[in-house]
């Protein structure tokens, strides 16, 4: 079930294969009859021609030799001896026909048999089988007299049929007044599911199968290069145009995702040249002001006014560095993810901060290294500032990658674990940014590891905080 939900080519051969079994059923259907009565038909006159062959020859040799002829004449399901009266009772000449069929074929040729062979079969008494199966006829049915566009012969004939198993009688009266009697039992096979059928149906599946795996991967081989793409472009990677090729709706599709992804990128460009454009003409104002306020003679007023220029030229130039690092234009590429993390952490070790990397499994991962490790150093100083210690460890699933960063701070209220993230948010009243910052940070960082397809989870631990950074394991992405 697994595979069908999740293979488009596994849905593709099954319906194929349905579509198939269903019209060879209805093909059997239909058939059946039609075919039934043709195999009648053909064994009906097979069997007429043959007893009138036998009658016109019986009539054309010396009695002496009837009983040769007619042994000779039998076969595994066909039966022939004489009779001096008209067969009139039904029952009795089926009891007689069943004892004749149930009879070994004779040994005509004991000069070429081993010894041991040529010793006569002993008699087989009827089993009362194949007279169950003639007694299953209709009651009513009894000697029919055949027509002449059915018996060409100038002789009397009747026709008896015997019941459900393609079995049938014909009594033939000769010049002499004797009677041939013949009888035919003959099981049909099935005229569908024998051998040859299996093996056809068996090689027309497995041909429908091969196409259906080839047009499914034909169909899904565009889709699976749009969902990847996707994928891509949802982790902020840079996708190179797909190519707009194939049946029309998968090229519309293409060539709609082609201008989207243009559109989005001229999108974020045209923002990011916006705010820079906006930071750089804001300098020279700030610039300016900078220089009124050293003509200031009051101090107090001086020393306010200079914080407050440096105040917004910091919360500019912290704005900026938001926008691009939503535009981030960094190159993806697989790494040891572990290395890279511990390296972090060894540095801001060696840089006086109490941060511990815990033993953690070697995980390589693709992404975009320098984005990521911003982040990861964004929460360790978080945890570091305000929780005293930061305790980094990585895990993996089978689905995604985590890091986790604990401390034993006061914590987060769990109403603002969201409102963290918000740009400009703080939780510490005071602007003074030796404390607080400006409030991007944490922006940044979920805005970095959002473009990767993760996302950033605050949870209270009994003593402190953990923040967790999720990134799926996707291969599509890869």
């Amino acid at each position: 079930m697994r595979w069908w939900r999740k293979s488009l080519a596994a849905q593709f051969i099954c319906f194929l294969l349905m579509a198939l079994v269903l019209s060879q059923v209805i093909g059997f259907l239909i058939s059946w009859d039609e075919r039934d009565k043709a195999l009648r038909a053909a064994s009906k006159g097979e069997f007429l021609s043959r007893t009138a062959s036998l009658a016109t020859l019986l009539e054309s040799i010396p009695p002496g030799f009837h009983t040769d002829v007619l042994r000779a004449s039998g076969t595994t399901y066909t039966r022939f001896w004489m009779s001096g009266q008209d067969p009139v009772d039904t029952l009795a000449w089926r009891k007689q026909a069943v004892a004749q069929l149930e009879e070994p074929l004779p040994n005509l040729l004991p000069a070429y048999r081993p010894p041991e062979l040529t010793s006569a079969a002993p008699a087989k008494t009827p089993s009362g089988k194949g007279l169950q199966l003639f007694e299953r006829a209709i009651a009513s049915e009894g000697w029919t007299r055949l027509s002449s566009d059915v018996w060409t012969l100038p002789r009397y004939a009747k026709f008896l049929p015997l019941g459900d198993s393609h079995g049938m009688g014909l009594a033939v009266q000769l010049s002499d007044g004797r009677w041939l009697n013949s009888v035919y039992r003959k099981t049909m096979p099935n005229p569908f599911w024998n051998t040859q059928s299996l093996v056809s149906l068996a090689v027309t599946a497995t041909t429908l199968a091969l196409i259906g795996v080839f047009v499914a991967n034909r169909m899904a081989r565009p889709m699976r290069r749009l969902a990847g793409a996707a994928e891509a472009l949802g982790r902020g990677q840079s996708v190179e145009p797909l190519p707009e090729t194939g049946p029309d709706d998968i090229r519309r599709t293409t060539e709609a995702f082609n201008r989207m992804q243009a559109r989005l990128t001229r999108f974020v460009e045209d923002r990011t040249r916006m705010l820079a454009a906006i930071s750089h003409d804001l300098r020279t104002p700030l610039t300016s002001l900078r220089l009124r306020a050293e003509f200031v003679t009051d101090s107090d007023a001086q020393q306010k006014m200079m914080a407050t220029i440096e105040e917004i030229q910091t919360m500019t130039e912290a704005a900026l560095a938001f926008a691009r690092e939503e535009a981030v234009t960094e190159a993806t590429r697989t790494v040891n993810l572990t290395a890279l993390i511990e390296s972090l952490c060894d540095d801001l070790a060696d840089l006086g901060q109490n941060v511990t990397f815990l033993d953690s499994p070697k995980i390589t991962y693709r992404c975009r290294p320098d984005g990521l490790r911003r982040a990861v150093r964004n929460l360790i100083e978080n945890a570091v500032r305000y929780g005293n210690e930061a305790r980094v460890q990585l895990n993996e699933t089978p689905s995604s990658v985590r890091i986790a960063i604990e401390d034993k701070g006061p914590g987060i209220p769990e109403a603002d674990f969201e409102r963290v993230f918000e740009p400009f948010f703080r939780l510490e009243s005071s602007r003074n940014r030796e404390t607080g910052g400006v409030g991007l940070g944490l922006s940044i960082a979920r805005a970095t590891v959002r473009h990767h397809g993760g996302d950033i989870t605050l949870s209270r631990l009994k003593n402190g905080l953990s923040a967790t950074i999720t990134l799926p394991k996707s291969d599509r992405g890869a």
